[in-house]
């Protein structure tokens, strides 16, 4: 049985917080094409729903999904996510997305984000063709803007402590008004990695998840920085391509830091 779709996922955010003390919470997702999400369907009279044990959607919200997209899908779906679900790596939302893909849905992305937050109450910017270009409220499933071209980085990175999934209830973000102002600047990677470190820092502090190895880590790798997903397990360090050390995958591994992978960004020239 050969997969007939796979949704890129993402490997958290270079920033997330309030816009303003009382602002929406937005972000900007880092984009991350080595995780994803597979979706099979077998033909089939009745719909039907297997997810290789991850817990990545219930039935009954992969049926509201899609009849708020005025979709069907009969038949068996199959469904398995190369990231663990509440990692930070988008598995929710790219679990809807493929749904979406193996019921032909023609909706536009906007129409795609409405229905995923009506479903999961929060959602990722993946059903866009570039979301690390947006500026996204990902409560309100609200394009805020669009954001700069990516510098060309490489994350090394993996998963770090237990799962934590998204609550879309919890507001309690610091206010990174200032960092979205310095985003829209970015030139280079150590703009990108100063950023995207001093949120994850503020993000820390504020919620207490306890004691992180990233950043000392980053520091004894010669990183120029580090991230984080703001709401889930995923780490990462920031460096220019190839400047990472030979022996990056036993440190991270040392470190604590399970499913170990490095990738790239910002490879390919986009227009403004």
């Amino acid at each position: 049985m050969r997969p007939e779709v796979r949704i890129a996922g993402h490997f958290g955010e270079f920033l997330q917080g309030r816009l303003g003390a009382d602002g929406p919470l937005v972000l900007v997702t880092v984009p991350c094409p080595d995780l994803g999400v597979f979706g099979w369907q077998i033909p089939g009279r009745e719909f039907a729903l297997h997810g290789s044990g991850q817990r990545l959607v219930t039935p009954d919200r992969a049926r509201r999904f899609l009849r708020d997209l005025g979709a069907d899908l009969p038949g068996r779906v199959v469904l398995r996510a190369e990231m663990p679900a509440g990692s930070g790596a988008g598995a929710s939302t790219a679990t809807l997305l493929a749904l979406a893909a193996l019921a032909g849905a023609k909706a536009d992305p906007m129409t795609i984000a409405r229905a995923c937050i009506g479903t999961e109450g929060a959602s990722d910017p993946l059903m866009f063709s570039a979301p690390e270009r947006i500026l996204w409220a990902s409560r309100q499933g609200l394009a805020l803007g669009a954001m700069p071209c990516l510098p060309r980085i490489e994350i090394l990175g993996g998963f770090v402590g237990p799962a934590r999934r998204t609550d879309p209830g919890d507001e309690n973000f610091p206010d990174v008004s200032d960092l979205v102002a310095g985003w829209r600047d970015i030139a280079s990677p150590d703009d990108l990695a100063a950023i995207a470190s001093e949120s994850s820092r503020r993000t820390l502090a504020l919620r207490g998840i306890g004691p992180d190895p990233t950043e000392a880590l980053a520091h004894d790798m010669g990183a120029l920085g580090f991230l984080i997903a703001h709401t889930g397990s995923a780490r990462g360090l920031i460096f220019r391509p190839g400047a990472a050390p030979g022996d990056w995958r036993g440190r991270l591994r040392q470190a604590g830091f399970a499913n170990v992978l490095k990738f790239r960004v910002g490879e390919y020239a986009c227009s403004p």
